[in-house]
């Protein structure tokens, strides 16, 4: 028996994966970009790159949609 799985997508829609990221565990060039932030959202494609960060998670779902992916929080 074959089941098809249905997570809220559509068939060929492609998926993006975002997560915060400590600002502290980031390369030293990035965290001076970002003084008094604590925490970066990092958007990741389905093969683990990432593709982005920003500072808020609402920015890095609508920069997500505006290229065409569904986004997916990620704990």
């Amino acid at each position: 028996m074959n089941h098809k799985y249905d997570f809220g997508t559509q068939e060929g829609e492609r998926i993006v994966y975002v997560r915060p990221i400590p600002v502290s565990e980031l390369p030293a060039e990035i965290r001076a970009q970002a003084p008094g932030v604590n925490t970066l959202y990092a958007v990741h494609g389905a093969d683990g790159e990432r593709l982005a960060l920003v500072r808020d998670r609402t920015l890095a779902f609508v920069l997500a949609r505006q290229h065409d992916f569904a986004p997916v929080n990620v704990h």
